[in-house]
């Protein structure tokens, strides 16, 4: 693999972890500053992006994979199960926590699905708890404590509601990510991904649609937010995670990736100016630690499923 390669993907996925921390940010501005509805700017993220990646993969990609996946009953209903329970899931609660909260306790929050999948999987009794495990979960509980108290059980740094709704998205994350192996092993992830957007963007639409929205009088920046959101926060963001999978291996996208919480922290502290006490710092190096663990520390039959078939949310 040469250099030329190299620098490409490290470029891209480096790209795809900043629009996708950055994209929550940008969120937490439109729902606090422009009163844009949670609801309305999930479905048209939905809606547009998953159009987005159906299109890259038609122009770019095995192009029959679109509609064969809808050939088998099985794989139909499977994805139709993904979109609803999964992509829907995922997307609202997240939304909702940065809403109520902020983007970088949101995004922290929906990192501890790795911990809630371990648990998962020893409830199920399909793994067995490692001092990896430990570690993991010692990192995850620490760092929740500090980043939710700032060192003082007396009061949350955020809302009740919006830790709330943070923990429910690392839930629906967790099944995000354990749910579709089964569709992963068989199609491109753009596929099943572009398609859990279209059809959980379509369901939304029946509760709040696109075009029920007055956007004139808004500001040039809010369209800005806006473009960047859906278009660089969704869309170009997995693709450009995908992509750098040609020239980097998937321990090292990973890792890269986990600069997505770092982006939302820095993004929310600094631009938006988010109060972050000490203790809120130590607890987002004891979660980024956590993070980091993860994704350095993989087994080598969970690395070799995702160098084909990785899968993305934020």
């Amino acid at each position: 693999m040469n250099r030329g390669n190299r620098k490409r993907g490290f470029l891209l996925v480096v790209s795809g972890a900043i629009f996708w921390g950055v994209s929550g940010t940008a969120s937490q501005k439109l729902f606090q500053h422009h009163e844009i509805p949670v609801s309305w700017l999930v479905t048209t993220r939905l809606l547009v992006a998953g159009v987005l990646l159906l299109l890259i993969q038609f122009l770019a990609k095995d192009r029959s994979q679109l509609l064969g996946v809808w050939k088998s009953r099985n794989d139909a209903a499977g994805l139709i199960i993904f979109s609803l329970l999964g992509m829907i899931t995922v997307q609202y609660t997240y939304m909702a926590s940065i809403n109520y909260g902020n983007a970088a306790v949101a995004t922290l929050l929906q990192y501890l699905a790795p911990v809630m999948i371990i648990v998962y999987l020893l409830i199920r009794k399909k793994s067995v708890f490692t001092r990896q495990d430990g570690w993991t979960v010692s990192l995850a509980l620490i760092g929740c404590f500090f980043l939710l108290t700032n060192g003082s059980v007396a009061q949350l740094s955020v809302p009740t509601i919006a830790v709330i709704w943070g923990i429910l998205s690392g839930v629906a994350l967790a099944f995000y990510t354990l749910y579709p192996v089964t569709l992963l092993k068989q199609y491109d992830s753009l596929v099943i991904v572009g398609w859990a957007m279209v059809i959980g963007g379509i369901v939304l639409s029946f509760f709040h649609a696109p075009w029920q929205i007055n956007l004139v009088g808004l500001p040039i920046e809010s369209y800005v937010y806006l473009v960047f959101v859906i278009v660089f926060g969704t869309a170009i963001a997995f693709w450009f995670y995908i992509e750098s999978l040609q020239s980097l291996s998937p321990k090292e996208t990973s890792l890269l990736s986990s600069l997505e919480p770092l982006a939302a922290v820095l993004t929310t502290v600094f631009w938006l100016q988010e109060p972050f006490g000490l203790y809120q710092w130590v607890g987002t190096a004891c979660l980024m630690g956590m993070i980091i663990l993860m994704a350095v520390s993989k087994p080598a039959s969970t690395v070799n499923e995702q160098k084909k078939k990785p899968l993305r949310v934020s």
